[in-house]
């Protein structure tokens, strides 16, 4: 029902009224049309972006934003919308935002510091939520993704300290096939939390944890309460924390 309209979805991949014809008949449809359009100005010059590239990397061929700005289409159809949003790397959300002067980055939390050392494996985590905010990846969605800062120089010289894991943590515990024979980062049954090539062990329902170097030792038979494959490793002097 349209007067339950009340923000745009936080990602252009969840339920989304994916009408055909423009903004919804809200009492607001028109002023939140130009707020997206005023958005989509300031988004686009703050990253320098023309309208004719955006709009083909958007599938909207090469005149499209510029027509919506010469008012020939007065506003965008929300499937345009989100395509727009989509190219970008934003919500549809972020883009309102950015025409009230908000910024618009993705951002992720960084959950916690993590090392592979055959001394003190363990997390050092933030309060949940408290942890420094970064600037998200490109590409690298935002929802369930988990970010911990390598610490110490034992995983040299494939990750160094300050470098970033992002990984997506199962919902229930446990190591997922797809876990086996990747990078991961993983916590023992003890409560310790690694970073090491996962293999299955000799015995039923034990891994064995590969090190990336010759410094830390094999480990065999550990019991694991979870294992994540780590999705991206981000090098420190890319991290952008805010």
């Amino acid at each position: 029902m349209w007067e339950k309209w009340g923000s745009f979805p936080i990602s252009s991949t969840g339920n989304f009224p994916m009408a055909r014809g423009k903004f919804p008949p809200h009492p607001n449809a028109m002023e939140r049309s130009e707020k997206f359009l005023v958005g989509l100005k300031a988004v686009m010059a703050a990253r320098g972006l023309k309208d004719a590239p955006l709009s083909e990397r958007a599938g909207l061929g090469t005149s499209f934003i510029r027509d919506l700005y010469r008012k020939k289409a007065s506003s965008p159809k929300l499937e345009n919308a989100l395509r727009i949003a989509e190219a970008l790397d934003l919500t549809v959300e972020d883009i309102l935002s950015a025409a009230d002067g908000l910024p618009c980055q993705r951002t992720i939390t960084i959950a916690g510091r993590v090392g592979a050392g055959a001394q003190v494996p363990v997390f050092d985590a933030y309060e949940k939520g408290d942890g420094p905010q970064i600037e998200a990846p490109p590409g690298l969605p935002t929802s369930g993704i988990v970010a911990v800062e390598i610490t110490g120089d034992s995983m040299e010289p494939v990750y160094s300290a300050g470098d970033l894991l992002f990984y997506t943590r199962n919902s229930h515990d446990g190591v997922p096939i797809e876990a086996i024979g990747k990078r991961c980062v993983c916590e023992d049954e003890t409560g310790m939390g690694w970073v090491k090539l996962v293999r299955a062990g000799r015995d039923e329902g034990t891994f064995d944890l590969h090190s990336f170097n010759d410094t830390s030792p094999t480990m065999y038979g550990i019991r694991l309460k979870w294992a994540a494959p780590v999705r991206l490793h981000w090098p420190s002097d890319l991290v952008r924390k805010l």
